[in-house]
């Protein structure tokens, strides 16, 4: 059933590699200006859930929309961000500056061989301003840590002005220092822009506090619902959740 206010829904997706089955009978509708916190273990099927969104794998059973219109006849992606596990595998020795990397994100919709107007360079300052990374705007993307990186990802994923948002285990490689600002910059960025976010990450207790909803996949959607609500479950029906025994830490807000 399509939802008006949604920016995502999803009816009855399965999905299957071979004789295995990864997603079973998932529902899901995810409301404008929301912040969706997708969690679960490894191989429970989050990945396939995100290429089944970003239109990477064919669907085999379900529906998917976006915006409204089916999955198999939506065009419009600049829409939708997407910033997925970079820190693990970027190429620190890559030669370019910080510039040069968000101002990439304006290709699709520019094109590759167009000139940038100070309106275009201003969308550049502007996305940096969002991640606090306009500081370093002329330094070379490689000298920056695995967090300053991740956030000019952000800033690259921002710069088009999508509606929706995607993040991969955006805080993979992150020092568990800045991890906190990080989930708060994220927060920011959502209730300051409106930007809908979907973020994939295995941190249970820090980002509760953060998002709007949360959805516990393994498999099966085993829970969706407000975060609060989501706080309130049982480790013993977490670790049911996720298979293995579980303990959520939840982290006082600063």
């Amino acid at each position: 059933m399509t939802n008006s206010n949604s920016v995502l829904t999803i009816n009855d997706l399965s999905f299957r590699y071979e004789e295995q089955t990864v997603l079973e009978n998932i529902n899901l509708v995810v409301p404008k200006s929301s912040f969706l916190a997708i969690v679960g273990p490894n191989g429970s099927g989050k990945t396939t859930l995100l290429k089944s969104i970003l239109g990477l794998v064919k669907l085999q059973k379900g529906t998917i929309e976006l915006f409204g219109t089916p999955i198999s006849k939506f065009k419009d992606w600049s829409k939708i961000g997407f910033v997925s596990q970079k820190a693990n595998s970027f190429n620190s020795g890559f030669p370019a500056t910080v510039f040069e990397v968000v101002s990439s994100g304006l290709t699709s919709k520019l094109g590759l061989f167009h000139f940038f107007k100070q309106q275009h360079k201003e969308k550049v300052v502007e996305a940096l301003q969002s991640v606090g990374m306009e500081k370093f705007i002329n330094r070379n993307i490689g000298e920056l840590s695995g967090g300053q990186q991740q956030r000019v990802f952000i800033a690259r994923a921002l710069v088009s002005e999508p509606e929706l948002l995607i993040l991969d285990e955006p805080t993979v490689g992150v020092d568990a220092k800045t991890v906190q600002a990080f989930y708060h910059m994220l927060e920011d960025i959502n209730k300051n822009k409106g930007i809908t976010l979907i973020l994939v990450t295995h941190d249970v207790g820090t980002i509760s506090e953060k998002v709007s909803h949360v959805a516990c996949l393994n498999k099966h959607l085993h829970f969706h619902g407000s975060a609060k609500e989501f706080e309130h479950i049982q480790d013993k029906d977490l670790s049911h959740y996720y298979g293995h025994p579980l303990h959520v830490i939840t982290h006082e807000q600063t």
